[in-house]
């Protein structure tokens, strides 16, 4: 299966080269990209097919359509001397961590060895985990439940269904109608998760991980295969006899619904799997603040506020309701509103407004009037043109107002100073010991 991979807003051009793609592959690419959610007016929100080359945005995933697939991965500025496939390898690697962190999935990285990082796509990476964790979860036996079930019987089981015994059975006394509970692996859980087994089998091209995907489908063999449409999500419930399940639920969801990205699939029209990078960026950034800021007596609130920039005069109906990204507290008083913003701004040297956007400006005014907080921060991931890493780019007052606008930057490549960066960014204090990794586990642990 011809795999080509591309980084966003990088473009892979069109022929038979080795770093080319030929036409009839980037045709059934583009088409499938052009029905994807993100695909936007004109469809090309995720690829740009243009006439000499494809030219990936601001969405990262997997594209397959037949017998071709595109990774797109995104533009994560990683050692400039390393090889293209090492320096992909390590992309892989950040965002693997990214989902992660917005999903709650305690993963151990550093079981995946460093060629598997360089040779395997983002899909087969997160397939082989998903199989890793489902294979160790089910040595310690599948979940079960009682689930109530309506049979008719010769001798009575549980209790009579009377309704149903004398409409159906009123000529037959000698069958009953009974209902009872009984205990079940053919749970909803387990039917997402057989769910999710037979989709990653369609997907996947690596031989290991079919390979697993098979001993798992023959695992499941008894479990009521359903459409993803017709999943009952809501029926799951994880509590202290299933616990061990929940990221493996959180994972089956990232498989097969929508939470930051969009998949789609039919016959003759491939599957998309694609993380839009704003959201995982801004959800990625606002668990580590609050992790960042634990025992600080800072309360972090992530997608709330939800006050209303208008009201109607007429009928008073509130309108433009307003969901900064992350609002930090302090007593219960908004003291900080940070948004995030997944592009890159330039140096103030080569543009005193570096880039950001007007529409940017006029959000954190409205922000800065609605929460009255002392200070606003446009939070974007830093790269090597903005020189040595420093969180706070420039400062700026607010016309008419005492509110602070800072413009910031944060390495998302650098995993080990994340907390301390966030923390100092917030507080103004900077703790060498907090890194990523050991906050990371401990929050995974408990």
């Amino acid at each position: 299966m011809p795999a080509y991979t591309v980084r966003e807003w990088d473009k892979l051009t069109y022929g038979a080269g080795a770093e080319q793609i030929p036409d009839s592959h980037a045709n059934r690419l583009a088409a499938l990209a052009a029905r994807s959610a993100f695909a936007g007016h004109g469809g090309n929100g995720v690829l740009e097919h243009g006439r000499h080359a494809l030219r990936a945005r601001g969405v990262v995933g997997i594209l397959a359509a037949g017998d071709v697939s595109l990774e797109i991965l995104p533009k994560i500025d990683v050692a400039p001397g390393e090889t293209l496939d090492h320096q992909n390898a390590a992309i892989r690697k950040r965002l693997v961590h990214m989902l992660a962190v917005a999903l709650d999935l305690k993963i151990d990285l550093g079981v995946i060895t460093d060629l598997a990082w360089q040779r395997e796509t983002l899909l087969e990476i997160l397939i082989r985990i998903f199989c890793n964790k489902l294979t160790e979860a089910l040595r310690k036996g599948m979940p079960r439940r009682y689930v109530t079930r309506d049979e008719d019987l010769s001798v009575l089981r549980g209790q009579l269904d009377i309704t149903r015994q004398f409409t159906r059975h009123a000529v037959d006394p000698s069958r009953l109608a009974c209902r009872f509970d009984l205990l079940s692996e053919d749970t909803p859980l387990n039917r997402i998760m057989k769910a999710a087994v037979v989709r990653l089998a369609r997907l996947s091209r690596r031989t290991t991980n079919q390979q697993r995907l098979r001993e798992l489908a023959f695992v499941y063999a008894d479990i009521t295969e359903e459409p993803v449409s017709a999943l009952r999500w809501d029926q799951v419930v994880i509590d202290r006899t299933n616990r061990s399940w929940q990221e493996l639920f959180a994972m089956a969801r990232l498989f097969l619904q929508d939470r930051y990205q969009t998949t789609t699939g039919g016959v003759g029209e491939g599957t998309a799997m694609l993380f839009e990078m704003n959201a995982l960026f801004e959800e990625y950034v606002g668990r580590l603040t609050a992790r960042a800021l634990a025992g600080t007596g800072l309360t972090v609130s992530l997608q709330a506020g939800r006050l209303f920039c208008l009201s109607a005069q007429d009928s008073g109906r509130a309108l433009f309701q307003t969901k900064p990204d992350i609002l930090i507290r302090q007593g219960g008083t908004v003291t900080h509103v940070i948004d995030t913003k997944w592009k890159r701004i330039s140096a103030r040297i080569d543009d005193p407004k570096q880039g950001v956007s007007q529409t940017d400006v006029y959000q954190m005014m409205a922000y800065a009037q609605l929460y009255r907080a002392p200070r606003m921060t446009l939070l974007y991931p830093h790269h090597p043109g903005l020189g040595a890493e420093d969180a706070v780019q420039a400062r700026y007052r607010i016309t008419g107002h005492s509110t602070t606008l800072e413009t910031a930057s944060i390495d998302v490549s650098n995993s080990s100073q994340m907390l301390a960066k966030l923390r100092g960014l917030v507080i103004g204090e900077t703790n060498p010991s907090l890194t990523e990794a050991e906050t990371f586990n401990q929050n995974a642990s408990t």
